[in-house]
Order: structure tokens, then C-alpha cells, then sequence
């Protein structure tokens, strides 16, 4: 298997697309004053993430290190997210290669232009089991498919959550889940595996949207683009 696939594989190996959830309304949080944050339990963090995140959906840039340790590979990749509830998502990768993840929840394509291809698949066949991130389009689920600890404040004062998933697969061993102490955004997950493989996304200029067009979690297949299924 080529590495330069590595993105997408580590993209979807994180990536839950999550039934809806009605999320329960805990009231406007202010941020804690200038200096050291304020000291809060787990409940409240991610009661604080449940209000942030509540919004119909969020865009942000990411920055993503993908390492694999058997083979002391690591490269980098970079672009633009964009996530609706419930469980839509459409990620732009800019480098180093161009491509195109989107779902819609139920159907799921990998566009690269390079290679003139297109792998389309079900995305409950490949997510339904609760591994990754479901959190990036459904917080609630945190609470339902993780245990999780505050490991500690990090350097840059940080909330660092520990998750370790209720039922845990060879693709999904913990995730750290870095939440800013302001404003409550998740700007860095990091993924682990049962291998100590690695993913680490970072998202920066984070804009909860209102107004998302579904459209944009459709994709149509250009014409002329070889279509490949993916396996069971």
C-alpha cells in the first residue's frame, strides 16, 4: 500500500457520522477572567463543549501529522473542514496531495483528482461502530461512547480530556481531545490505535456556521472518473 493514501485511511479511521441528538440547553457560558483558568470538573468541561458545539455546524482549518510507528513514517497534510449535524462532513485536503472527503451520513466519497479516481462507500458500513472523532459532529456522544478523564492543563492552559472508548477496536485505543479554556473549541484531537499509530489533526480559525447548505455534503462524480466501491 502506498503511504500517500495514509490521509484518507487516518481521516477514516477517525471519522463517526452519528444519528441525531437533541442537545440540552445549559445556558450561555462565560469565559473564566484574564490569568489562570478557572478550575472545573469533568461534567462542567464537557458541559461547556455541549453548549459550543450546539450550533448546526462549524468550519475550520486543519493541520494533520500522521504517523505510522512500525514503519517510523510521518508526514503532514493540511486544508478546510466543515461539519453539520447530524453527521455530515466535507474535508478539503490542500496538501500535499489535492482531495476530497465528504459525507452526508449515509453515503461517503474520496475524490483525488491526481489519480482521476473516485472510492464511493456507506458510511454507517465503515462508522457505525463508534471508533474516532463522532464527536466533531455530535458532542453529546462523547458521554455515551467514551470514558473520560482531565489528564491536565497543558502549557498553553488547555483543558487535556483522555478518552478511552466504552468498546474499544484495533482502530481506536484512546483519543486526547485538547479544549481551549476560553471559548470551549476543540482545537487539537489526537487519535491513537492499538499499533501506537498516531493522528494528530489541529484546527484553527474555528466559525460556528447556522446557515450550511447540504448541498455541499452531496458530491457528483466528474465525468469520465474512474468509480471505485469500497469492500465490506
Amino acid at each position: 500500500m502506498k503511504f500517500k493514501g495514509m490521509f484518507s485511511l487516518a481521516v477514516l479511521s477517525i471519522l463517526v457520522f452519528s444519528q441525531p441528538v437533541f442537545f440540552k440547553d445549559v445556558g450561555a457560558q462565560s469565559p473564566p477572567p484574564a490569568g489562570k483558568p478557572a478550575a472545573l470538573s469533568i461534567d462542567d468541561i464537557l458541559k461547556r463543549l455541549e453548549s459550543r458545539y450546539a450550533a448546526p455546524g462549524f468550519t475550520a482549518r486543519f493541520f494533520q501529522t500522521s504517523t505510522l510507528k512500525a514503519l517510523d513514517i510521518t508526514e503532514t497534510a493540511s486544508g478546510s473542514m466543515t461539519v453539520k449535524r447530524p453527521g455530515m462532513m466535507r474535508w478539503v485536503y490542500e496538501k500535499p496531495d489535492k482531495q476530497v472527503i465528504v459525507t452526508d451520513g449515509k453515503q461517503l466519497w474520496i475524490y483525488r483528482p491526481a489519480d482521476n479516481q473516485v472510492t464511493v462507500g456507506s458510511a454507517p458500513t465503515f462508522f457505525g461502530d463508534g471508533k474516532g472523532a463522532s464527536f466533531l459532529s455530535n458532542i453529546q456522544s462523547v458521554r455515551k461512547s467514551f470514558h473520560v478523564t482531565l489528564e491536565k492543563m497543558n502549557a498553553s492552559q488547555e483543558y487535556v480530556l483522555k478518552m478511552v472508548p466504552v468498546d474499544k477496536t484495533y482502530d481506536l485505543s484512546s483519543v486526547l481531545l485538547v479544549v481551549s479554556s476560553d471559548m470551549f473549541d476543540i482545537v487539537e484531537v489526537v487519535t491513537y490505535n492499538s499499533y501506537d499509530d498516531e493522528t494528530r489533526i489541529e484546527l484553527s480559525n474555528i466559525q460556528m456556521e447556522q446557515n450550511l447548505d447540504d448541498a455541499q455534503f452531496k458530491f457528483t462524480i466528474p465525468q469520465g472518473v474512474e468509480v471505485v466501491k469500497m469492500d465490506k
